[in-house]
């Protein structure tokens, strides 16, 4: 069975990614509710942000994902490991569901190619950080690497 690596030494550098993510995502979303605040919810405009194609409801939820990340990434503890596995797991299905109905009228986030490509890739760096951001004692961090050079329990 695998096991989440215990206090990787990378650790840092995947909560900056994280919160970079976020950080992009808060900023898309805030200035994509300014751009599109008049038009209709889940309207299907030509209105660009940061090179994504959005809607008002695409902003608002960009804007709540953002804070999230950006809290997630900001926490010492296990939260941003599982938030950071969650959201890369959402952003994933995101946008195969949204690729799956780009050309049609049940594109209601009025997503473009270069959207999908964006949340397919923030999806996979994100479960990448969610996967090696777990903290835990030392021993802990111990007892995982006796599991992992040394499998064979001894009895």
């Amino acid at each position: 069975m695998a096991h989440f690596p215990v206090n990787h030494p990378a650790r840092p550098l995947y909560r900056v990614l994280s919160g970079l993510i976020g950080l992009y995502i808060l900023v898309f979303g805030v200035y994509g509710v300014f751009l599109t605040w008049g038009e209709g919810l889940f309207g299907r405009g030509s209105d660009w942000v940061l090179g994504l194609r959005t809607n008002l409801a695409f902003s608002l939820v960009s804007v709540v994902f953002g804070a999230v990340l950006l809290v997630g990434a900001s926490r010492r503890d296990n939260l941003g490991h599982y938030m950071n596995l969650t959201a890369g797991a959402v952003f994933l299905i995101t946008g195969i569901l949204m690729m799956s109905v780009l050309q049609t009228s049940a594109n209601f986030l009025n997503f473009s190619m270069s959207t999908v490509i964006v949340s397919l890739l923030f999806g996979l760096v994100l479960l990448a950080t969610g996967l090696y951001d777990k903290v835990g004692t030392p021993e802990q961090s111990e007892e995982e690497r006796q599991r992992r050079y040394h499998p064979i329990a001894e009895r």
